[in-house]
């Protein structure tokens, strides 16, 4: 298998990496099988543990190989981490403020953000974890494709690493759509369907972020910063206000800090 995939092409390694985040994301909606709700001090510590697998996948393998890559070339190493990192808050801000969407653990009627639209619940609930996503997706495909660019900096470890952090927070996110869709008295196997879509994005991202730093060698600093600012965005717009809003700060914190010292053990161990 390790042959097998070290043997495909930076595009077709993004391509695969990122379906076996939808996977996780998928396994995770699949949890409405067995439960039509999940203890929320359970959610709440899953939702930290993603928002700490963001923060460290940000650092350790988009900001700091940009960072790097431009010090290796002798250029002004914080400035393109810079505009790239408030290019990517920027971006997710301004989709954020546009598409319609919902987030998980709002009351039927109350949540509702976006531009005025008379789509489902159901709907909104599945664009609203697209939302996190996009970036993530985007993420994987840049790291692979700085691989395939050749710079030091970049390991397919990282890459590797990256790619597992995220599969592994999306557990959480497929639930969060799959589960109250659930308990609002959806079928289970509906309920699934649509909490598996909102991970279908991530291959189409993916392979849209690495053929863009093959084809464009130059971007690639501002590419891994861009992917870096908006997971950092969702962390803090969405992540942490949820697993927070029900008091259990306790069992979100520390979820934080375990989702960071997985990805950082990864990251370190397999570069």
């Amino acid at each position: 298998m390790v042959a097998w995939f070290l043997s495909l092409s930076p595009v077709a390694q993004a391509l695969a990496a990122t379906c076996f985040t939808w996977a996780m994301t998928a396994l995770g909606a699949g949890l409405v099988f067995f439960f039509r709700t999940i203890d929320r001090k359970v959610l709440d510590g899953m939702l930290g543990f993603a928002a700490g697998v963001m923060i460290a996948a940000s650092f350790w393998s988009l900001l700091a190989p940009a960072i790097a890559m431009v010090e290796a070339e002798g250029g002004t190493a914080w400035l393109p981490a810079m505009v790239g990192f408030l290019s990517g808050g920027a971006f997710l801000w301004g989709v954020d403020k546009i598409l319609p969407h919902i987030h998980p653990g709002f009351p039927a009627g109350e949540g509702r953000e976006g531009v005025k639209t008379s789509w489902q619940r159901s709907v909104l609930l599945v664009l609203a974890i697209t939302l996190h996503n996009i970036p993530e997706g985007l993420a994987v495909g840049v790291a692979f494709g700085a691989v395939a660019a050749g710079y030091p900096a970049a390991s397919l470890g990282a890459a590797l690493a990256l790619a597992i952090g995220i599969g592994i927070q999306n557990l959480p996110e497929g639930a969060a759509v799959s589960v109250p869709l659930r308990r609002e008295g959806m079928s289970r196997l509906r309920s699934f369907v649509y909490g598996q879509m909102s991970g279908a994005v991530e291959p189409a991202a993916g392979v849209i972020g690495a053929v863009a730093v093959v084809a464009m060698r130059p971007l690639l600093p501002y590419a891994l910063s861009f992917a870096a600012g908006a997971m950092i965005y969702v962390v803090a717009e969405e992540l942490i206000p949820e697993s927070q809003a029900e008091k259990h700060s306790d069992v979100a914190t520390i979820g934080v800090m375990l989702g960071f010292a997985r990805v950082m053990g990864l990251d370190v161990g397999l570069g």
